[in-house]
Parts: C-alpha cells; sequence; structure tokens
C-alpha cells in the first residue's frame, strides 16, 4: 500500500475505536480518471513533480517572462489533463491512448512556439502583433490552443463551462447580426482567436492566479493530508463539538469548514466529509433530508473561509489590486456570520428534536487533541506570513514546508522523499481542473474585453436600476447565480466580475464590496435550486430526492444569501470602519442571523406559532438594513417575541408542576 492509501484508510468508518472519530473516505476519482501503470505512471509521475518544483523555483527563486510561464503552466497542464483523464466511454483507463497523446504533444508544441519567440529574442514582436495583425501561424496556434482548451475542461470538468466559452466565440462573430446593447462590427476570424489566446484572454488574469497561486496552494493542501494536518482538523471538530447535543451536524460544520478552506470546492469537500458525517448525523436522529443538506451547505461556505478562500478569491485580489492579506481580513466576519447561522440552524434542529451528540467513549480525547496542536502551525504561519505583507506565494511556499517539518513530529505520517512526491503528485492531479476552468474562463474574459459587452451590459444594469443600488444588486445576484448553476465557483466568478462588477462600481458601491458580493453569490449557486451540485453530490450518499435535498440546503442556507446585502448596507462588517462600528456591526449582523435562524426553524425557546414566526422574520430582514430607525424595530420585535415566548414556556413549567 502506498503513502496516500494509508493516509486515506487509517481509521476504519465501520468500526471506529473508542476515543477515534470515523475517517473521511478518501476523495473519489472522477469516473474517467485513468490509472496507469508501468513506465507511463512513472513518466507522468516524474513530469509531475518537475511540473511542482519548476512553478516552486519560479515563484521564489528566479522570474521569468510572464507569457511563457503561464505558457508552460497550462501547456503542462493540459497535457497532463489529457493522459491522465479519458476524453470517452471505453476509453482505456491504465495506459494512455494514441489521441489522447497526440492532444498532449499539441498542447506542449504550443508552449514550444511561445518559448521560440522568447528564446529569439522576438517576444515583444509576437506580442504586438496577435490580436491585431496577426500572421497565418499564430491563427492557426490560437485556434489550436483555444480548441485544446475546451476538450480539457469538457473532460475533467464537463460541458457547461466550454458550452458558454463556445457562445461567446460565436458572439465575437455574430455580433453585426444581433440587436440593440449585444450588436458589435464582428471580428476576423484569425484575429478573434490568436486575441483570446493571447495575454488578453487564456493567458490573462484568470491563467495567471492558477500560475501563481492556485497551484502552489493545492499542492500545499495535499501537503496537509499527507502530513495528518488534514486528518488532524477532523480529529479536532469531533472533539470540539461531537458531544454536544446534535453532535455530528456541528461536526459536519466545524470539519467542512476547516476541509473546504483547503481543497476549495463544494461538491468534492461534500463528497469528502459527507461520507462519514451524514451516517453518524443519521445516527443520532438527524432525517437524511436536513443531513445532506447540512453537509451540502457547510462544504460549500468552506469556499468563503479565510485564509485559503476558494480560486476565486485569487482573481478576486488581482482585479481589485489589494494584497491577498487585505482580502482575507475583510472575509473574516462574513465567513463567521455564514457558519453562525448554519450552527444555529442545526443547533436548533437539535433542540426541536431533542437530539444528543456522540458518547465520549466514541470522540477523541481533548487534552490528546491539544496536545497536537503544533498541527496547525502550518495554517497560523501562513496566516502570519500573509498579514505580514510577504506575498501569496512566499507565504504558501513556506507553509507547505511547515507542514513537513511538523510531520516529523508525528508518528504515522512522517514525510519522507517518498512521501513528498506522492504529494506532489496529487497535488498536480487535483490542479488539473481548476487549470482547466482558469484557462476556458480566460476565453469568456478575452470576448468581453475585444467586444466590449461588458462596458455596454454594465450601461443597461444602470439604466435598468435607474441609479437604485439595491435594484442593481438584486440583478446581480440573480446573474451570479444563473452564472454559478452547474458551473465551478471560479469561472462564475471570473465571468461575473467582468460583466458586472463595473455596472456596480460605477454605481458608487466601492470595489471590495462589489467583487465580495458577487463571488458570494457565486459560491452559494452550488446550493441554489435547480442546479445545485454540492446538494446533489451529498444527495448520493443520504440516498434522498437530489431536488428536495436542492430545497433543503436552499432553506436551511438562507442566512448566506442575506449576508451580501448586510456588508453592503454595513461595511464595517468588510472592516471597512472604525473598531468600534466594527463591533456594533457584527453584533447587529449576529443578532439577525439568529432570528433568521430561530423564524426558518420556527424555535425560540419553544416552538413559533405563524405570526411571530413571520414576526422574527420581519426583524431579522430589518437588520439587515443601514438605517437606525429599521435596526431600533427589529431589536424590539424580537425582544417582544422573545419575551412571549419566555412567559409561554414558563407558563407552561408552571402548569406541569
Amino acid at each position: 500500500m502506498d503513502a496516500r492509501d494509508d493516509a486515506n484508510t487509517r481509521f476504519d468508518a465501520a468500526t471506529p475505536t473508542p476515543g477515534t472519530p470515523p475517517a473521511p473516505a478518501p476523495d473519489e476519482a472522477p469516473s474517467n480518471a485513468r490509472d496507469l501503470h508501468h513506465w507511463q505512471h512513472w513518466l507522468v509521475y516524474s513530469l509531475g513533480i518537475a511540473y511542482v518544483l519548476f512553478h516552486l523555483y519560479i515563484l521564489n527563486i528566479r522570474a521569468i517572462d510572464p507569457l511563457i510561464f503561464r505558457s508552460v503552466h497550462l501547456s503542462f497542464g493540459a497535457a497532463f489533463g489529457f493522459v491522465l483523464f479519458t476524453g470517452w466511454r471505453g476509453a482505456a483507463k491504465n495506459h494512455i491512448g494514441i489521441i489522447d497523446a497526440l492532444l498532449a504533444i499539441a498542447s506542449l508544441l504550443t508552449c514550444v512556439y511561445f518559448s521560440y519567440y522568447f528564446l529569439s529574442g522576438q517576444l515583444p514582436r509576437l506580442l504586438f502583433r496577435i490580436g491585431v495583425i496577426p500572421t497565418n501561424l499564430d491563427a492557426v496556434v490560437a485556434i489550436v490552443g483555444v480548441l485544446l482548451v475546451l476538450e480539457l475542461t469538457r473532460r475533467v470538468v464537463g460541458w457547461e463551462l466550454p458550452i458558454l466559452a463556445m457562445v461567446f466565440i460565436a458572439y465575437g462573430f455574430l455580433g453585426p447580426l444581433l440587436p440593440g446593447v449585444l450588436a458589435h462590427d464582428g471580428y476576423a476570424f484569425d484575429r478573434l482567436f490568436s486575441y483570446i489566446y493571447s495575454l488578453n484572454g487564456v493567458f490573462g488574469v484568470t491563467t495567471a492566479v492558477s500560475a501563481r497561486y492556485i497551484l502552489i496552494f493545492i499542492v500545499f493542501a495535499s501537503f496537509l493530508e499527507f502530513s495528518g494536518v488534514g486528518e488532524y482538523f477532523i480529529r479536532f471538530a469531533y472533539s470540539l463539538t461531537g458531544g454536544a447535543r446534535g453532535g455530528p451536524a456541528k461536526v459536519a460544520v466545524v470539519s467542512s469548514a476547516l476541509m473546504g478552506m483547503l481543497n476549495g470546492t463544494s461538491a468534492g469537500n461534500a463528497v469528502a466529509t459527507g461520507s462519514f458525517t451524514i451516517p453518524l448525523m443519521r445516527r443520532v436522529g438527524y432525517k437524511p433530508l436536513f443531513a445532506a443538506a447540512t453537509e451540502a451547505v457547510a462544504s460549500t461556505g468552506g469556499q468563503i473561509l479565510p485564509p485559503i478562500m476558494g480560486a476565486g478569491a485569487f482573481i478576486m485580489a488581482e482585479i481589485i489590486g489589494i494584497p491577498y492579506g487585505e482580502l482575507i481580513l475583510a472575509a473574516i466576519i462574513p465567513a463567521v456570520l455564514y457558519f453562525a447561522a448554519v450552527f444555529f440552524m442545526v443547533d436548533l434542529e437539535a433542540v426541536k428534536q431533542n437530539l444528543h451528540g456522540l458518547p465520549r467513549s466514541e470522540l477523541p480525547s481533548f487534552k490528546a487533541v491539544l496536545r497536537d496542536a503544533y498541527l496547525f502551525l502550518p495554517v497560523v504561519l501562513l496566516i502570519a506570513i500573509m498579514l505580514r505583507g510577504n506575498s501569496i506565494t512566499r507565504a504558501g511556499t513556506l507553509a507547505l514546508l511547515s507542514s513537513i517539518v511538523v510531520s516529523w513530529f508525528t508518528k504515522d505520517n512522517r514525510m519522507g522523499l517518498k512521501r513528498m512526491a506522492d504529494a506532489m503528485y496529487v497535488g498536480v492531479r487535483s490542479a488539473i481542473g481548476l487549470t482547466a476552468v482558469c484557462a476556458c474562463a480566460g476565453i469568456v474574459v478575452g470576448i468581453i474585453s475585444l467586444t466590449g459587452v461588458g462596458g455596454r451590459f454594465s450601461a443597461l444594469l444602470l439604466a435598468t436600476a435607474q441609479q437604485n443600488q439595491l435594484l442593481a444588486l438584486l440583478f446581480a445576484m440573480l446573474i451570479c447565480i444563473i452564472l454559478g448553476m452547474g458551473m465551478p465557483t471560479t469561472a462564475a466568478y471570473a465571468v461575473a466580475a467582468s460583466v458586472v462588477a463595473p455596472g456596480l462600481v460605477r454605481l458608487g458601491i466601492p470595489p471590495i464590496v462589489a467583487h465580495m458580493f458577487i463571488f458570494y453569490y457565486a459560491v452559494v449557486s452550488a446550493i441554489t435550486p435547480p442546479v445545485a451540485l454540492a446538494a446533489y453530490s451529498t444527495s448520493g450518499i443520504a440516498n434522498t430526492d437530489p431536488f428536495q435535498t436542492a430545497i433543503s440546503s436552499f432553506r436551511l442556507g438562507l442566512a448566506s444569501y442575506l449576508i451580501p446585502f448586510m456588508f453592503f448596507y454595513s461595511p464595517a462588517l468588510l472592516l471597512e470602519a472604525t473598531p468600534i462600528n466594527i463591533a456594533v456591526s457584527f453584533v447587529i449582523a449576529g443578532i439577525g442571523v439568529y432570528l433568521l435562524a430561530s423564524g426558518m426553524q420556527a424555535w425560540l425557546y419553544g416552538k413559533l406559532e405563524l405570526p411571530f414566526q413571520i414576526a422574527i422574520l420581519i426583524a431579522a430582514v430589518l437588520l439587515i438594513t443601514n438605517s437606525w430607525l429599521a435596526i431600533s424595530a427589529g431589536i424590539a420585535i424580537g425582544l417582544l417575541v422573545l419575551a412571549w415566548q419566555l412567559l409561554k414556556r414558563r407558563s407552561q413549567a408552571l402548569s406541569v408542576s
């Protein structure tokens, strides 16, 4: 058994030993993933390790031209994708097919093309002409490169994003035939493709983020798993909340937040942690539908939890032009509110159903868990380095190295050369999907830039909203959720940031508020019906109806749909205010989140009758606004309902006695 298998099967979920929680099931490989054998495996394995080391060297020691670096990143990432994932049913699963080998070679040749110009000193001339007056060879390379990106994305992510990219490509040609705000003069075949296969599109900001940040942090997450830190997060969650009422649901919230922060994907995290939290939730009495929804909502929130938020957060920092450390500070309070809302919901459900936690004998010793608290060091170090103003890549690299060091103090997870190599290879395999997503999103961003449709759409948004910020935000929310249905968060955010964000900023909304607003709705699209990927993933584990699970997830995560409006009305929640204002806004928002959870669960120190349930929900909405009159009214309504519930509870207790 290799190191990865050993790390993933350390605990037996079926028969947990006393004091040890069931372990997460290993991440299931995609159905089209290849398991290469013999020399092919070792060739790809060795190249994968070299790929990671190349990125670490370029990012930390010696920089090279951005186009060449991004070209190497994408072409080799695509080559890995073509040989490690099959493209159709019936394709060989244990060796590389001829067509896949040809696609991988074609990907590498596109990199050779750019490298030739770089090594011959002619790269500035190439950059000057592509997208303007390209040669026939420029156009051929660009067309082949774009087709490779579309095919790579299709086989590792699915059809949704490639279809969207192809619609935008068609839009680049069909502009003269379209009416109104969508109309443009159209572009020649060679100019359009060479433009989007350049620093203006495929190799633009999305691939820049993938090359500079995403790969390093995915490899860092892989090192955390192999060093035992990921496993420690699970033990920590069990020891902290497993014995509380409804303990497994609270374990799901904490563990999914920590693990989702590392892997940055809603559906993947939902499957990985849900495979053991959902059965445990059902064991203590939670209904299957509620258990599946809890895991879906908690896993989705992992992408908004600092310090390692989803890949879209790296793109956000790049677009806004602020340090990533500043961004994660701004994201702390909204993330706390998100998980507090989920925590309140599962706690109130446990109270309603009179559910208890797991027996202490089945939970890890809290003292033992605290004794291993040094395993938090890589994450603590990551935060400290970024907050000191160091670069993201330097912080990620040092945190990665620290995970190796802390593993040497553990008995079962010491990382030698073989284990480190395994971690790098697993990281490369995990990064292929996001590499494809970023490159394909770059096609869309390039078309938006070339045609100017983003500016025209912003003007349309302004005209429709008639300078009404709230109406513009509602439109933006709908657009982001629709874009995010079936698409990865990174792609949904990148597209929405290009189309919607400029209009919001022109309305006077601060850039960080506008982009964070868009990012949140791109994230929660994973639990929004009718296409709720995270909910569909957990429904398979809980054996529940997928659509009903999506509805339950939407209901359970309702507060997450209101949090962006909270920080719009109160930028103090993004730390854009004095400490006193931040504290006051946080307390008010926390009360609002609790009242919303109580209203949705119809429970506040006892069952809420329908009129009082409606009153509590109204009070919660009033606390979102920036009007002190509305906030005062909301608090007053909440206090009146609370007083009534306490009096009713006391009278019931007296009548029983």
